[in-house]
């Protein structure tokens, strides 16, 4: 097979045109040179992409015509050693992570675990003149992908222009109760009470609107898989709605029912698209749903 040569900043990478349609591990052993475990380290560690878009997934279905990239270079979770965040994705903007449960997005206290503290040791190990700026945030125990700019210039673009950067983020999460629709919308406003209790109504109470798309992927044993995708990015927004749905998100301790079968947060973010605010390239990042959400649905 003819091999290309492809350079992007964040590392040198191998390009593999596909001819025929096939899982990716599949083609990876058969056309990339190295033992099998070394091979399935680097799709793990976020070391291929698809067509520009970075794929974990043993299975993932290849097409004729896709281009599969092998990154060269040495991963920096080698320098990042944390169990809590996986960088999936670095240039000298920006970085796209997956944070795992029990982690803040940022510092709450002094001495509390947050992905902001993590990356700025790491940074500083690395020798990188630059800081963790927050972008966006999940719960504590939400976890999946998430962006943090290098710099002011770049957080102050994503910001500003969040809505039109991402044009695609979505999420999965194990619903107690099993829903019968396939799919729908939830629209309304969200407001939060004196008690930091995010609450809904049907009509303007002075909060924020809401709208929230729904499509149900899985239902059995009394529980359901939905994925969500998000019109807008309010507070506790899926948790909130699926609790109007009276179907909550299963170990949510603030809008849930007591069902806990995944022993944890049952939300995770795991579709990331959008435009790069500088180089303007379009990503796309998606990571496997979590083993214990699928283990319910066995």
């Amino acid at each position: 097979m003819k091999k290309f040569i492809y350079n992007e900043k964040q590392g040198e990478y191998d390009r593999y045109p596909v001819t025929l349609a096939q899982p990716l591990l599949t083609f990876l052993l058969e056309n990339v040179k190295g033992s099998r475990s070394k091979i399935k380290a680097t799709l793990k560690g976020g070391g291929i992409r698809v067509d520009r878009k970075t794929v974990t997934q043993f299975d993932f279905p290849l097409e004729p015509g896709m281009v599969v990239m092998v990154s060269k270079t040495k991963r920096n979770q080698e320098i990042l050693k944390s169990r809590y965040i996986k960088i999936v994705f670095e240039d000298e903007y920006l970085v796209v992570l997956e944070k795992k449960v029990g982690i803040l997005s940022m510092a709450a206290g002094h001495s509390s675990l947050n992905v902001k503290g993590v990356l700025d040791d790491y940074f500083h190990k690395s020798h990188q003149r630059c800081h963790a700026h927050v972008v966006h945030r999940l719960d504590r125990d939400t976890s999946g992908l998430m962006i943090y700019a290098k710099d002011m210039k770049t957080e102050q673009v994503l910001e500003k222009e969040w809505h039109e950067i991402v044009y695609d983020r979505r999420y999965v999460a194990v619903l107690s109760g099993e829903i019968n629709e396939e799919g729908g919308t939830i629209a309304n406003w969200l407001k939060d009470n004196k008690a930091y209790i995010t609450y809904s109504s049907p009509v303007d109470n002075g909060g924020k609107y809401a709208v929230t798309h729904f499509h149900t992927l899985q239902r059995k044993n009394g529980y359901s898989l939905v994925e969500f995708k998000l019109e807008t990015g309010r507070k506790n927004q899926i948790r909130v709605h699926s609790a109007d749905m009276g179907h909550p998100v299963c170990g949510d301790p603030k809008y849930g029912n007591g069902d806990d079968p995944c022993n944890r947060l049952a939300l995770h973010a795991y579709m990331l698209c959008f435009e790069h605010p500088v180089t303007h390239e379009r990503l796309e990042f998606v990571t496997p749903i979590p083993d214990s959400f699928l283990k319910v649905f066995k």
